[in-house]
């Protein structure tokens, strides 16, 4: 089990465990506090994406400061989970057979349930009605389902880098992954970089990296034992990701009724223009909706010197009343 000897990223972070979905799995959890009490909780949930999680995503810090001590500041209980099969929440058990003897793990229905224990934990433990979601990339999925099928639990919804559904395919059909897959750290440095224009500045040092690139090898207690060396993690992330490319996306858009910020990169690939004009319009029933592009970010934003722009868009949103103010008498 990894219950056991997990770093706190700030002395007054807690950790919990909690039931998953899945019988005789747990769900990792991570909960920072506004360094001042506000008189009523304002519970923030992250969501990480495909490849990392929540201790290297929100509650990573880059010279002492993270996007989590930001919401922190501003007032918000910041709250972050690992999915099964990442970070400190417990792995299938398929995770330890031959990757080819399974279907993809951790696909976006099984993953939006697991989103659904952790956000019944914090509502209860916070003892409020809703909560505010932030997801990152396919992550985007799981929590837009959740949002869907329990919309009165989600206060606004942050999906920063969304993945969108695009016209399907003719005569194709994605390939079936394996059930997982080993991410090295080569791999991230070319999903940090392979974006970025030619002859301009980096987003992201390669001190700042290599930082944050031993961080990651110890999120996987196997990974320097792995040939190649690098993460198991599942691979339904993947899939999700090219069946929601081949006109498949595992959710109902127009099901979901909370405030929507979609923020992006100017460089990043993953959500052109045109997929986020899709994603916008699908989102129907949103009665407030914002779409920002912030320049010189990529998908990884969150990690780059825009960081603190991510940062500040999103706390506006969440913080934010977007009815129309009364006229003055």
């Amino acid at each position: 089990m990894l219950q056991q000897n997990v770093p706190k990223l700030d002395a007054r972070e807690q950790h919990f465990w909690i039931p998953g979905p899945r019988p005789g799995l747990k769900l990792f959890l991570r909960h920072l506090p506004p360094r001042v009490r506000v008189e009523q909780p304002r519970p923030v949930l992250y969501v990480h994406g495909g490849t990392f999680p929540s201790g290297l995503s929100i509650a990573h810090r880059f010279d002492g400061y993270s996007w989590r001590d930001a919401l922190c500041a501003a007032g918000f209980d910041v709250w972050g989970f690992d999915f099964c099969g990442f970070g400190f929440s417990d792995r299938y058990p398929e995770m330890h057979e031959p990757s080819d003897q399974h279907p993809s793990l951790c696909r976006a229905p099984d993953a939006a349930k697991q989103v659904s224990c952790a956000a019944k934990f914090i509502l209860e433990h916070h003892a409020v009605s809703r909560l505010s979601i932030i997801a990152h990339s396919w992550g985007s999925m799981p929590a837009s389902h959740f949002a869907g099928s329990h919309q009165a639990l989600v206060a606004r919804l942050v999906l920063f880098g969304p993945i969108a559904r695009r016209p399907p395919r003719r005569y194709e059909t994605p390939p079936a992954p394996p059930a997982w897959r080993i991410v090295t750290l080569q791999d991230q440095w070319d999903r940090f970089v392979e974006d970025v224009p030619a002859n301009v500045p980096p987003v992201l040092s390669r001190e700042h990296f290599d930082e944050w690139g031993e961080r990651y090898l110890d999120s996987d207690p196997e990974s320097r034992g792995h040939n190649p060396v690098g993460v198991k993690i599942p691979t339904g992330p993947f899939t999700d990701i090219l069946h929601t490319w081949h006109g498949r996306l595992a959710y109902e858009p127009s099901l979901v009724k909370a405030p929507i910020a979609i923020i992006r990169g100017e460089w990043d690939g993953l959500i052109p223009d045109s997929d986020a004009r899709w994603l916008f319009d699908a989102f129907s029933a949103s009665p407030e909706k914002r779409d920002v592009k912030i320049s010189r970010a990529t998908h990884l934003m969150h990690l780059e010197a825009m960081r603190f722009a991510l940062y500040r868009e999103s706390i506006s949103f969440l913080c934010a009343d977007d009815q129309e103010a009364p006229t003055p008498a």
